[in-house]
């Protein structure tokens, strides 16, 4: 009888330990599941903004300075710039000569990132966050950064 009381006790304590084995797993699985929405609800707002930005240049901008695709190849041949990758900015500035965009919007943009000073090279988005701003805004952007940064922004480094 002590031996059917003790076999019957290791069975409710095994059956006990499973479904506490299976409900250690299943958060993981629960995790990795809600990692996955996080992740695609991030990238769904990175859409939006992105698209946003291409509303917000269409409106404030001249068409040959606005237009999507002058807006997508002028930001990425002014970061390019920056991180003194000329020859591949050079390749996308064909495509934005073909596009028929302002190459005076270029130059001043490029101009705004320059007068801000240097980016930490290893903050890629900060850099996004700036050319953006000053493909929208040069010289608004310009002048409120020289009004923060003083003397930083004419200091003459060299930037990263």
């Amino acid at each position: 009888m002590l031996a059917s009381f003790t076999g019957a006790s290791a069975e409710s304590q095994g059956g006990e330990q499973k479904p506490a084995a299976q409900a250690e797993q299943k958060p993981p699985d629960q995790a990795k599941g809600e990692q996955k929405a996080t992740a695609e609800q991030q990238a769904e707002a990175r859409i939006k903004q992105e698209i946003e930005e291409y509303r917000e240049a269409a409106s404030r901008l001249s068409l040959s300075a606005g237009a999507a695709e002058c807006v997508w190849t002028g930001r990425r041949i002014t970061s390019l710039l920056w991180r003194d990758d000329v020859d591949t900015a050079r390749r996308y500035l064909e495509l934005y000569d073909r596009f028929g965009c302002s190459a005076e919007h270029l130059k001043i943009a490029f101009r705004c990132v320059i007068e801000q000073g240097p980016i930490d090279p290893k903050a890629a988005d900060r850099l996004a966050e700036r050319v953006h701003a000053c493909w929208i805004d040069p010289e608004g952007t310009t002048t409120a950064a020289s009004r923060t940064n003083g003397s930083a922004a004419k200091s003459g480094t060299i930037p990263n």
